[in-house]
């Protein structure tokens, strides 16, 4: 979720302009930073139990049928927003990861990470209509681009991206990336855009079309990007960095724009074009809502959610936000195997968080 010569006066005034320039650049960095401590103003007004095993990943949310599509290891689940309850469950997504939704074709598609493979629904009725193999490995992010109809899915393991005609599900390319790709979002008008987790940090532009990488940006001063949100209308991308920081970078040229600091552990980002508001989700228990306070000078505020909720989805009609976490276990002893292990989620304690802003909320 980018980036002397010696002697003549001329030289050295165009050098002192630069110079400014940066200084400005970096002042307004740092202004960012220092307004991460304020109260965002949001904060969680329901929970939603889920119960039953197993994980989560990606949430994608329906806003024409008010659902919300929950990833979880071997199903997505289906919640009716409007009750809070499970409608429907879209069973054998052997490791899903996540849902891409396609309105126009009345189509879903899921992400199945263990079996390489996307599973394929009809929107409205929620049926299983086919499910078709994936060439790379542990497909993990899913993509529905709308104008020229295509279907990516970008593949963790073998660290590339492939490219599928959405109507006939047939392979178009397989795009190979600079190291793990990780979340990714589309402008709408045929450009593509992916965060690559290295450790220092990288984003793609990828030409739909074609399709191709079109550039291969870098993001100073951003560790390992996970999430990714675009603003549309500016033409904006925002990426969550490991290092506490949200980077803001212009979808044209991928010239940085501005470093954030945000809460730690983040994932998932969404951007809400009703507020203007970027949000992140911090697995420390914070959500992020980051605003541009003035031209190129983004603000950053905290909201308690709670510990382990690091995916969202945004319900762009009631601005609700939704998150997913449960309760977890001790991590175990260190093994040759498994030398960080990890706490894992507690079986039938996963909830469904619903956020909204405290001047709204009921």
């Amino acid at each position: 979720m980018p980036h002397k010569l010696p002697g003549a006066p001329r030289a050295r005034t165009w050098i002192s302009f630069r110079t400014i320039a940066c200084c400005l650049f970096t002042l307004a960095l740092a202004q960012g930073l220092r307004a991460a401590s304020a109260d965002a103003g949001y904060a969680v007004v329901d929970r939603w139990p889920l119960g039953a095993a197993g994980g989560w990943d990606y949430l994608t949310f329906d806003a024409p049928r008010h659902r919300l599509f929950v990833a979880r290891s071997d199903r997505v689940e289906v919640i009716d927003v409007r009750s809070g309850r499970v409608a429907a469950t879209i069973p054998g997504t052997d490791g899903v990861h996540g849902v891409a939704i396609a309105e126009d074709l009345k189509r879903g598609f899921t992400s199945n990470g263990r079996s390489d493979s996307i599973t394929v629904f009809d929107l409205d009725k929620l049926s299983v209509l086919r499910t078709v193999a994936v060439p790379g490995h542990n497909p993990d992010a899913i993509l529905y681009e709308p104008r020229y109809r295509r279907l990516f899915t970008f593949n963790g393991r073998s660290k590339d991206a492939t490219v599928f005609d959405a109507d006939t599900l047939k392979v178009l390319a397989s795009l190979p990336m600079p190291d793990k790709p990780e979340f990714a979002v589309t402008d709408g008008k045929g450009g593509v855009y992916v965060n690559i987790e290295s450790e220092q940090g990288q984003l793609l532009s990828i030409d739909a079309q074609r399709p191709s990488v079109r550039a291969i940006w870098p993001m100073p001063g951003c560790e390992s990007p996970t999430g990714l949100a675009i603003d549309r209308a500016r033409q904006r991308l925002f990426s969550t960095c490991a290092n506490r920081t949200l980077a803001v970078t212009d979808a044209i040229s991928g010239r940085q724009i501005a470093r954030v600091e945000i809460g730690l552990g983040p994932d998932a980002a969404i951007y809400d074009e009703g507020s203007g508001t970027v949000f992140s989700a911090n697995g420390e228990g914070t959500l992020s809502a980051i605003r541009e306070a003035s031209p190129g000078v983004y603000v950053s505020a905290q909201a308690a959610t709670r510990r382990g909720a690091r995916t969202l989805a945004l319900d762009p009609d009631s601005r609700r936000i939704y998150l997913v976490t449960s309760d977890f276990s001790t991590a175990g002893p260190a093994t040759a195997d498994n030398p960080h292990p990890r706490p894992q989620p507690v079986a039938g304690t996963a909830v469904v968080l619903v956020v909204q802003s405290n001047r709204s909320a009921n």
